[in-house]
């Protein structure tokens, strides 16, 4: 029994088909994979990644502690000067301490600086015996 080559010519197409969309599937899954690596690779590290997210956050983070650290030293400020335009006191200490005011008939004693105990010491000499 011998095949007609109508036949022979039919399986060789059947057979060829078959390798082709066997060869079709690899070459599918195949670019289905490195589309899901560029994917996870623009995920992690392109321009709106996760590496660039946590930076933010951290960024985030500093910046909350600035304006807290601001908005404390803003109020202490205000503060400041508002006892400075209401209390009495408040305006005298810092007249004495800032600009070194004093009342009428007082007298303000300041004490000169001493002097580095570095000029005072002779520097060793480095003869030989």
């Amino acid at each position: 029994m011998n095949a007609s080559p109508d036949q022979a010519r039919e399986g060789l197409f059947r057979r060829t088909r078959a390798a082709a969309f066997g060869m079709r599937r690899r070459v599918a899954t195949a670019l289905a994979v490195l589309l899901a690596v560029l994917l996870a690779y623009h995920v992690v590290f392109g321009s709106n990644g996760v590496n660039n997210y946590e930076q933010k956050r951290a960024q985030d983070r500093q910046l909350q502690q600035q304006i807290n650290t601001l908005q404390k030293e803003n109020g202490n400020l205000t503060d400041h000067v508002k006892r400075l335009k209401s209390d009495p006191d408040a305006i005298e200490f810092e007249a004495r301490e800032k600009l070194h005011y004093a009342k009428p008939g007082e007298v303000i004693y300041t004490l000169n600086q001493p002097q580095s105990t570095q000029d005072a010491t002779p520097a060793p000499s480095s003869g030989s015996k």
